[in-house]
């Protein structure tokens, strides 16, 4: 059947550029069944530019048309995480801001290299398994995850994948020949997260090919490993906000005085679990029960990916309050979402190689490993501290890691309780950005976009080219 393009669409391919001709026109449907009309296209880029031997590798994006007779230029979206798929951001939880984006320009939702369909073929699953049993002291469990990680070095390998192709200056050189292909002078970028931190490296290389730029939950170029204390220092927040509902600020009245007890608790007698599991699993499963002891690091650890936004952090503090009482069914609930606790220690090569990549200076280390000593969560909100020497120069140096310094208008997006990148960070990552906007929100954390509507309207209002007369937007908290 030949399908009948909406008079919207056909106007759109009337005047569209000659790169067109490497896109095909797809009805883009979200995940809660919202159609549009959109353009799926890609682009082949070297896997290793330094290499002159280097394979080709695909670069996938969808391209939303404009709404507007004057778009601006187009505006690339770059997704977090290291690994975040832009496509599937768009057709998630933030269809609603790609669409409104687009009365400024044609929006693309990029995947980065190695990411989105492209993430299978980096996967890598190592013959190795992090014992449930307690049997492991820290510095045995950082070895094991060091040999599974020399495993997957020669996985990659044997499957022609260039390690040393997945860094953020290469997705910053895919950026630009993503502007070339679209036949744009200039294009504005938009980010979040590791998105961010692939900004300000674009920032510092291709300003003059910049328009606009967006940026939220700023990780800079030197902030891939977080410092502790500025954890400790995300607590005292999250203890402000909880002390503003009165029932909340009764049953926790010193968030931190309860952590620092449940962790001796842990330490000194690790809890005996019982977790429902799928029978399918290892056969370390009694009658679909998978028995676990779980100790201060493991608390620690699930701590660092709750704090990332206040509706967890809140429950996090739930499940220190239940566990200081002895009871132990929110714990065993909440690792049953975790996945497969047997599962084996995997990485994916493009997150394994940014963050690796980005690295860290000596005396960034030592701070780091300084302050880990005393704070609630030691070391464990930096997975990769551990890992920065087991895959050889690929470390990009203090260089690459300095701030950048841009006349780009820049617009940046921060929020109080976002627990894994801090407010102090977020205003040194982009002090050299000279004509930049900071937008506090009050009570988001790590996702913010969607927290207030106020935050969409300060965006439009940026691309539009406006002065941004406020400085700060209280969002409900979502307690």
């Amino acid at each position: 059947m030949i399908r009948i393009l909406s008079i919207a669409l056909l106007l759109t391919l009337v005047h569209m550029p000659s790169f067109a001709a490497t896109e095909q026109a797809i009805t883009f449907t979200s995940s809660d069944g919202q159609s549009t009309d959109a353009f799926e296209g890609q682009l082949m880029v070297p896997e290793n530019r330094a290499n002159p031997n280097s394979r080709q590798i695909t670069i996938h994006y969808v391209r939303f048309p404009a709404t507007t007779k004057n778009p601006g230029s187009p505006i690339i979206y770059l997704a977090g995480g290291p690994g975040g798929s832009g496509i599937r951001t768009a057709k998630n939880r933030r269809f609603e801001l790609f669409m409104a984006m687009r009365a400024h320009g044609d929006v693309i939702a990029l995947d980065q290299r190695g990411t989105g369909v492209e993430s299978d073929r980096l996967h890598c699953r190592s013959s190795l398994q992090l014992p449930l049993d307690g049997s492991l002291a820290e510095p045995e469990r950082i070895e094991l995850k060091r040999k599974a990680l020399t495993e997957c070095l020669s996985f990659w390998q044997q499957a022609g994948v260039d390690i040393y192709g997945y860094t953020t200056p290469e997705s910053v050189a895919d950026i630009e020949d993503l502007r070339l292909h679209l036949n744009a002078e200039r294009v504005s970028l938009w980010g979040i997260s590791y998105g961010s931190h692939l900004a300000l490296a674009a920032l510092k290389t291709m300003s003059d090919r910049l328009d606009r730029v967006i940026i939220a939950t700023v990780e800079g170029l030197d902030q891939t490993i977080k410092q502790p204390a500025r954890t400790d220092q995300y607590f005292d927040r999250l203890q402000l906000a909880i002390n503003t509902k009165a029932s909340l600020r009764e049953q926790f009245p010193d968030i931190k005085g309860m952590m620092r007890r449940v962790h001796a608790k842990l330490e000194k007698t690790p809890l005996s679990l019982l977790v429902p599991t799928p029978a399918s699993t290892s056969a370390s499963t009694n009658g679909g029960m998978l028995d676990l002891k779980f100790g201060k690091s493991d608390m620690q650890r699930m701590a660092s990916v709750m704090i990332s936004d206040p509706q967890y952090a809140l429950q996090l503090m739930q499940l220190y309050n239940a566990i200081e009482q002895g009871i132990t069914e929110p714990l065993v609930q909440v690792l049953q979402m975790f996945g497969d606790l047997e599962a084996p220690i995997s990485y994916s090569a493009m997150a394994t190689g940014m963050d690796l990549a980005s690295g860290q200076s000596q005396t960034h280390y030592d701070l780091v490993m300084r302050q880990a000593k005393t704070a609630l969560l030691g070391s464990q909100l930096n997975g990769s501290i551990h890992l920065t020497d087991v895959i050889p120069d690929i470390d990009l140096g203090d260089q690459f890691r300095e701030a950048p310094v841009s006349e780009v208008p820049t617009l940046v997006l921060r929020g109080t309780l976002d627990g894994r990148i801090y407010l102090d960070s977020q205003l040194e990552a982009t002090a050299g950005l000279q004509n930049r906007k900071v937008v506090t929100v009050v009570n988001a954390g790590h996702n913010l976009f969607k927290t207030s509507p106020e935050v969409l309207s300060v965006m439009q209002a940026f691309m539009r080219g406006e002065t941004i007369g406020i400085d700060e937007i209280i969002a409900p908290l979502p307690w």
